[in-house]
């Protein structure tokens, strides 16, 4: 398959998103967890909520998580399957090559 340059842009974006160690850690307790609130993110990744909330705004602006109001609460979800599988597939080859 060819990617024209548009295409390699977006990709290359995606996996920026996902070489930031604090976003990763966030969507990966995102996979685990499912929805979750910046509270209970912070607590699950161990990052302070302003690191959380501005590491979400980025994923958010970048198409990887989604967000939805329960009353006065906001929870963050994965915005797609795909995101798991590539944090699925990252994991899987950092425990294969450490192995």
């Amino acid at each position: 398959m060819h990617v024209d340059a548009g295409g390699a842009d977006r990709v290359a974006a995606t996996f920026k998103m996902l070489g930031d160690p604090t976003r990763f850690r966030l969507l990966q307790a995102l996979d685990v967890g499912g929805e979750l609130s910046v509270g209970d993110l912070a607590a699950a990744a161990g990052i302070q909520e302003s690191a959380v909330s501005h590491a979400l705004r980025l994923l958010r602006t970048a198409g990887m998580v989604q967000r939805r109001r329960e009353g006065r609460r906001v929870v963050y979800a994965l915005d797609d399957e795909f995101v798991a599988r590539l944090l699925r597939v990252s994991l899987r080859h950092d425990s294969s090559r450490r192995s």
